[in-house]
């Protein structure tokens, strides 16, 4: 009997060992990110089999090969999708950008699109503004209606976009609405089968009743795209829920930028949702009702960026990084989840130390406390080097921006932090063009004007307990 729990436990120890080192190889061979994978190993060596577990259920990188699948899918349909003949062209940049000519031919690499003249870009302040002009947009659709949001509550906002769904559907307007499988359930129940009973045809980006594969960990959908007949577009960083319009006094409000597009850069934006829905349901998008011929709107050159786990994979962050390296005097930032990695730490510094006036406005109040901890574990590497931080006072504010020397600008659904940068689907839009840039910083400087600014006196002054506290959760910023 001694013999046998003997040879038992030597079993045990052994296919243990043998456990942590296989998952310990996985992780040195796949990890991308060395931060990720020394944290890894070091879980999966001081708790074998937690760590191996944990790292089974959510280190494993089912992003990649999902995104494989999407990649495959792109080749299989990328005729299907293509823009007009004559309308993906290089758009000349006016003379006060000119400096910006490598950003742009930078951008136009990683995004696989040409630049796009002759668009309006009108900025829509929080659900108050963008709501009624979107839901005007959707009642006054011929043909086509085309929806794209990471969360739908099923709330009194979302009960307006519903009927007018609902409404454009029974007018005989194709309509097409694509949640995130996890944004889908920021409330209960979700609105999606309420939307099919009412004849909305909708899908859900990485359903799965596989718990291993973990939808609420990887592989979001975070991107915000409404277009309706082909020819009108809207995305930033809104979803739709009743906490964005602040007149109703919501108990949990939510500041945010939407942005309404006219023009042919509102192809990209369609192109970009023909594709993820062609992907969900299987559906190809591809006559005139959603790409018709498009005409210049305004003075605005555009371009959509696409950026996501699968070709476009650092497409966002090469973007931030060569905006920061080719501004000359200043770069503004407005982002509610600030975690960036060293990469990009150490351009915002680089920046500064050249002279460009950087300013990084983050909420005062963040609604995800962990993120919270960890980006104040980080902001004294960006104040030490001259960036200047401030605090923006209640409500939450949801708003990603970012404007380089006045005449550059960055609209869209992507964070300053892991999950936008490299797990997320987002979709965002360079903009040249001085009037735009200056109604943002106008936007900006009202935001300044309730802010506090953040020193590095502060931050280094934290209790000990709070620095220990806001360490450990950047630790955490491989996982967030």
């Amino acid at each position: 009997m001694h013999l046998v729990a003997e040879l038992w436990q030597l079993l045990v120890g052994g296919l243990t060992l043998l456990l942590a080192v296989f998952t310990a190889g996985h992780v040195v061979l796949n990890k991308r990110d060395s931060r990720a994978a020394v944290a890894w190993v070091g879980l999966i060596l001081l708790a074998p089999i937690v760590g191996a577990v944990l790292y089974m259920l959510f280190g494993v990188n089912r992003i990649r090969r999902r995104a494989a699948e999407y990649r495959a899918f792109r080749r299989t349909t990328s005729g299907i999708f293509e823009l007009p003949s004559g309308l993906d062209r290089h758009a000349p940049l006016p003379g006060e950008v000119q400096h910006l000519g490598s950003l742009a031919r930078l951008v136009g690499q990683l995004a696989g699109r040409s630049l796009l003249e002759g668009n309006a870009v009108t900025p829509l302040l929080n659900g108050d503004e963008a709501y009624p002009v979107m839901l005007d947009a959707i009642a006054r659709a011929e043909t086509s209606v085309a929806l794209s949001t990471y969360i739908f509550d099923n709330d009194g906002a979302g009960h307006l976009f519903m009927d007018a769904l609902e409404a454009a559907a029974a007018r005989g307007v194709a309509v097409r609405v694509l949640v995130d499988a996890v944004g889908a359930r920021y409330s209960w129940p979700p609105i999606i089968r309420a939307l099919a009973r009412r004849g909305v045809r909708v899908a859900r980006f990485g359903r799965t009743l596989l718990p291993w594969r973990m939808p609420y960990m990887n592989l979001r959908n975070h991107r915000k795209l409404l277009i309706v007949d082909g020819r009108l577009g809207f995305t930033g960083g809104m979803n739709i829920r009743k906490g964005h319009v602040l007149g109703l006094e919501p108990s949990h409000p939510i500041q945010d930028l939407q942005f309404r597009f006219d023009g042919p850069v509102v192809a990209h934006l369609m192109r970009v949702f023909a594709e993820d829905w062609a992907f969900t349901a299987g559906e190809d998008l591809a006559d005139e009702r959603w790409f018709p011929p498009l005409a210049p709107a305004g003075r605005v050159a555009a371009r959509g960026i696409s950026d996501g786990p699968d070709e476009h994979f650092d497409t966002a962050r090469f973007t931030l990084l060569g905006a920061l390296a080719c501004a000359e005097s200043a770069v503004t930032i407005v982002t509610p989840y600030f975690v960036p990695d060293s990469g990009l730490i150490t351009a915002l510094g680089v920046a500064a130390l050249r002279g460009v006036s950087v300013d990084i406005l983050l909420p005062q109040v963040n609604n995800q406390a962990l993120v919270q901890w960890a980006c104040t574990a980080q902001l004294w590497q960006v104040l030490q080097r001259g960036c200047r931080v401030w605090y923006t006072p209640p409500p939450f504010d949801h708003t990603k921006l970012m404007v380089a020397d006045g005449v550059w600008t960055l609209v869209g659904s992507t964070n300053w932090d892991a999950r936008s940068l490299r797990l997320n689907f987002e979709f965002d839009v360079e903009c040249y063009d001085v009037d735009l840039a200056s109604r943002l910083q106008d936007v900006v400087a009202r935001k300044l004007a309730r802010a506090r600014r953040v020193t590095l006196h502060e931050v280094d002054s934290r209790r000990l307990s709070v620095r220990l506290r806001d360490g450990i959760a950047r630790l955490a910023a491989p996982y967030l």
